[in-house]
């Protein structure tokens, strides 16, 4: 659906020192749901009828005014139809801005609901990667993930079978649009350390939904060392049946600000939302597509 945008801004659009960030954050976020509320039917219209473009710069310009460094997508909703995320990318200035901005927003409907991180796909081992006209089942990764107990980090190898012959940007891509798809946007920024890119299979490594399990229990026990790296069996937490297709496009799983690499940009498919393990629909407005 919409792709993440992040806008290039001035100097003037900056949020000084001086501001009450809460204050101001509380201000933007009633601004923001004044102008979807204006802008929902028109929105509603636009993705009913295939043609998000005819939308995708007024919501660009209204994020923007939340915080000019936010991103934003339209998704495919858990519990309804569409899911709006307004997402700091884990970017801990602007976490006031979508912590305010959650805290506004409406109810779920059945048409929309609203998040401020990109969720883990319900199963990841359903979803296929389009990647540069070839097609890449993520049921077929796996991951050796190493517990750092002292830094609370989970560091991780990536293996899939076509590694080997890759490009280092394709390679890159499907390294961490597993990760994102599998953890979702805010537990892999808070959770995962290094990341690296294995060509053969690590002894020890595990399936995706086992990874995110390991990984769950990792975060939820605080990130005390009550996880072993390797499998752990079980693994089908809340998997889904229906099985989806993720074409990879622009820059993908962009590095976050608790060290992990940046991937390279890999080439396929316009239109989609690679990090978010979603089809995204692309916007164009004058934006910088991450």
């Amino acid at each position: 659906m919409f792709k993440f945008f992040r806008r290039r801004t001035d100097q003037a659009d900056v949020v000084g020192d001086e501001v009450d960030v809460t204050a101001d954050a509380r201000e933007r976020a009633e601004e923001f749901w004044r102008r979807w509320d204006e802008l929902l039917p028109e929105v509603a219209a636009a993705l009913g009828e295939g043609m998000p473009q005819r939308v995708d710069h007024d919501l660009a310009e209204a994020v923007a005014a939340l915080h000019p460094d936010l991103t934003f997508s339209v998704e495919q909703g858990e519990r309804a139809v569409y899911a709006l995320v307004v997402s700091g990318q884990a970017n801990p200035e602007v976490r006031p801005y979508t912590d305010a901005w959650l805290a506004a927003a409406p109810q779920r409907n059945a048409l929309f609901e609203y998040h401020d991180s990109v969720p883990p796909v319900p199963d990841p081992t359903q979803v296929t990667v389009n990647l540069r006209g070839e097609s890449y089942p993520l049921a077929d990764v796996r991951v050796f993930a190493q517990v750092d107990a002292a830094e609370g980090l989970v560091d991780v190898s990536v293996y899939h079978p076509r590694f080997a012959g890759m490009e280092s940007a394709a390679q890159s891509a499907l390294t961490f649009l597993p990760l994102d798809a599998t953890l979702g946007e805010r537990l892999a920024a808070d959770r995962l350390g290094r990341v690296e890119t294995a060509e053969q299979e690590p002894r020890g490594a595990m399936g995706l939904l086992e990874f995110r399990e390991l990984v769950r229990g990792f975060d939820a026990a605080g990130g005390a060392d009550s996880a072993e790296s390797g499998g752990t069996g079980g693994g089908a937490g809340d998997a889904a049946g229906s099985a989806e297709v993720l074409d990879a496009a622009g820059s993908v799983g962009a590095g976050d600000s608790d060290g992990r690499d940046a991937p390279g940009t890999a080439d396929s498919a316009p239109g989609s939302d690679g990090a978010s393990g979603r089809d995204d629909w692309s916007g164009s407005a004058s934006h910088d597509s991450e």
